[in-house]
């Protein structure tokens, strides 16, 4: 996960990924879940391991068809959360760190990560445990952020990078996920838009600064007078997207799937 945070304070990542309701938001991402599991066809047996599990929404929907599952996060919080939304689904979660899996090689048939595995710091490191524990003829799942150029402009009208940092969306480029997993894994790519569906454009600042751990710290380190203009500005910048009596926001994602070589 994160080393901390780009634009304030630094804070270890399982405290940071624990300081928000995020199951608020892992909520909204409820289609490119049920996308992601259904294209790696989960059926009874599979060994899948969901990396960055979060509040357990993938592994929930692959343990509910009888994948044998494991789930794995940093956050402490964030899987107590899971394994209470798991009740009696026999789902295994550990916490630690996508760079340094605990497990052997080759030991699933399913790997995926849900804007997760993206954010931790050494992709290098990441991409070699993905692989590494995914059998010969495994399949992999990713979905991860594509880089916005509006947000981006967004954030240096105020002096600030992306609160998760610029690195994590390269993830979201073809090229550089090919560079990362090509090796291994016979990849095909997607690109997709996920669309945020409320009220207006304060509603989307609610659920972001409230249940996106990233965003809400570095709303949290700016002085009163800046966040509100930041506030304004960001409330603008989704008004732009009104749809009817309502807005969509949109946010582009690249949905990967490979098979490992």
């Amino acid at each position: 996960m994160l080393p901390g945070l780009v634009n304030g304070p630094q804070t270890a990542p399982r405290e940071l990924w624990g300081s928000a309701d995020y199951d608020r938001l892992a909520q909204r991402f409820a289609d490119v879940h049920d996308e992601v599991v259904r294209r790696l066809e989960p059926r009874p047996g599979v060994r899948w391991l969901d990396v960055a599990t979060g509040t357990g929404a993938v592994a929930l929907r692959a343990a509910r068809v009888g994948a044998q599952v494991t789930g794995i996060d940093i956050a402490p919080g964030l899987l107590a959360q899971a394994r209470a939304s798991a009740g009696a689904l026999a789902i295994r979660f550990d916490e630690g760190d996508a760079e340094r899996l605990p497990y052997p090689d080759g030991d699933f048939d399913v790997v995926s990560s849900v804007f997760g595995a993206m954010f931790a710091p050494d992709h290098a490191a990441v991409a070699r445990e993905l692989a590494r524990v995914c059998r010969p003829g495994g399949r992999l799942g990713l979905a991860s952020w594509r880089p916005s150029a509006e947000l981006t402009a967004l954030y240096r009208g105020f002096g600030l990078d992306p609160p998760e940092g610029p690195q994590p969306f390269e993830w979201g480029r073809e090229e550089y996920v090919d560079e990362l997993l090509g090796e291994a894994f016979e990849l095909e790519h997607e690109r997709r838009t996920w669309l945020l569906e409320v009220e207006d454009g304060e509603a989307v600042w609610e659920l972001w600064s409230n249940a996106a751990p990233p965003f809400r710290a570095m709303v949290e380190s700016l002085d009163p007078g800046e966040r509100e203009r930041f506030h304004e500005a960001y409330v603008a910048y989704c008004e732009r997207y009104g749809a009817g009596a309502r807005v969509a926001v949109p946010r582009e994602y690249l949905l990967v799937l490979g098979r490992r070589r």
